[in-house]
């Protein structure tokens, strides 16, 4: 089990920009997919983005592709997610979670769907809004 952690959350103005952090204590990050998921207010669980711990392939979910980009930063144990060109809808609780040798993303076939994941962070508020 890792333990992961969010930051990197608050409130941006439409266009504005944010980047979230993943970090993980006693765990090298680098030998699991990371996937990031928001959940809106009513809504759904959404998987906006992930990377695969095998040869780093990154996927985007339609709504943030081309606004949003994921990225690992090894010596510090953390991966990124950039998130660029903010809008409204974009205002939800961000997690982040783990995926240990992408395992059970080679049997689902993606990383974009949160049943691959069993590690969850406690998640980062973002809120886009005037």
């Amino acid at each position: 089990q890792v333990q992961l952690v969010e930051s990197g959350g608050g409130l941006v103005q439409p266009g504005g920009s944010l980047r979230l952090s993943c970090g993980a204590s006693g765990s090298a990050l680098n030998n699991y997919a990371i996937g990031w998921f928001r959940r809106a207010p009513g809504k759904e669980r959404e998987g906006v983005s992930c990377i695969t711990n095998s040869d780093g392939s990154t996927y985007y979910s339609d709504s943030v592709k081309g606004r949003f980009t994921i990225s690992r930063d090894s010596a510090k144990n953390t991966v990124y997610l950039q998130m660029n060109s903010l809008k409204p809808e974009d205002t939800a609780v961000y997690y982040c979670a783990a995926d240990f040798f992408s395992l059970r993303t080679a049997v689902v076939g993606t990383c974009l769907a949160s049943t691959v994941y069993d590690d969850w962070g406690q998640g980062t508020q973002v809120t886009v809004s005037t």
